[in-house]
C-alpha cells in the first residue's frame, strides 16, 4: 500500500478529511524516520500536546456522563481512560501500526505491534486532528475511539496500587514499597522487573512494558498472595 493510499484508508478510519495530509503523515512518523536535515520532523511534538488533548476531552465527557461521582471517582476512570494500554487499543483498532513511517530496523524488531509505539503514534493522530480540523473533529473521534471502554466501566476502576495500598493502611502498616530490580529488552520494548513489598509479608514481582505497568503487575501479585485478588 502506497502513502497516499494508506492515508486515505487512514482518514476513513479517523472519519475526517484532512484538508492538510502532511499533518497526519507527520503524525504518522517515528522518530526512527525522521530526517531533520531534509525537513523530516518526528511526531514527537504532536505526541505531547495530543496527551493533553485527550486528557481534556476525557475529563470533560466523564463529569457530564457521572454527575454524581466525586473528584476522587472520576480521577480514577480518568486514569484509565488516558493511560498507554487505553491509548494502544483505540490504535489497534484502527491497524495503526501498519500506517507508520519508521525505520527498517524498527519494523524488524516489531514496531509495528509495540503498544507503546502505537500509543504514541495514537496522542500524535490525535492532535493532527486537532490541527486541521479543531476541537470538534479531534474530540468527534475520541467519542467514538473511546465509547466502548468508557462504556466499560460501571463503577470507578481502582487499580491494584491504590488497593495495595488501602489494604495496608486498614491495617497500619508503612505504605508498600516498589523496588526495580531488572529491565531487559531493547530500548523501544523493554520488560521492567519490579517487586512490591509491604511490612512483614513476603514480596511479589511484576512485569510490564514500564515501570509503572510493572508496579501495578506486582502489586496485583502481591494482593493475590494476600488474599484480595479480587475486587
Amino acid at each position: 500500500m502506497g502513502q497516499a493510499e494508506g492515508l486515505e484508508k487512514l482518514q476513513k478510519g479517523l472519519q475526517h478529511q484532512f484538508a492538510d495530509p502532511a499533518l497526519l503523515a507527520i503524525a504518522l512518523r517515528h522518530s526512527s524516520a525522521s530526517d531533520l536535515k531534509n525537513g523530516y520532523t518526528s511526531n514527537q511534538r504532536l505526541e505531547f500536546l495530543g496527551d493533553r488533548i485527550l486528557g481534556l476531552v476525557v475529563a470533560e465527557w466523564l463529569l457530564e456522563r457521572h454527575p454524581d461521582e466525586s473528584e476522587g471517582e472520576i480521577a480514577r476512570r480518568h486514569a484509565a481512560l488516558v493511560c498507554r494500554e487505553a491509548l494502544a487499543r483505540a490504535g489497534a483498532e484502527l491497524e495503526l501500526g501498519s500506517f507508520v513511517s519508521m525505520s527498517r530496523g524498527e519494523a524488524a524488531t516489531g514496531g509495528r505491534q509495540n503498544p507503546a509505539l502505537i500509543a504514541d503514534t495514537m496522542e500524535a493522530v490525535i492532535a493532527a486532528l486537532y490541527r486541521d480540523g479543531g476541537m470538534a473533529a479531534a474530540a468527534g473521534f475520541i467519542h467514538t475511539a473511546w465509547a466502548e471502554m468508557v462504556a466499560e466501566a460501571a463503577v470507578p476502576p481502582v487499580d491494584a496500587k491504590s488497593r495495595l495500598q488501602e489494604w495496608a493502611q486498614a491495617r497500619g502498616l508503612n505504605l508498600p514499597e516498589y523496588r526495580e530490580t531488572g529491565r531487559q529488552g531493547p530500548d523501544h520494548a523493554p520488560e521492567f522487573t519490579v517487586e512490591a513489598a509491604v511490612e512483614g509479608y513476603p514480596t511479589e514481582a511484576g512485569f510490564g512494558p514500564s515501570k509503572q505497568a510493572a508496579e501495578q503487575s506486582a502489586a496485583t501479585a502481591l494482593l493475590t498472595r494476600l488474599g484480595e485478588g479480587h475486587d
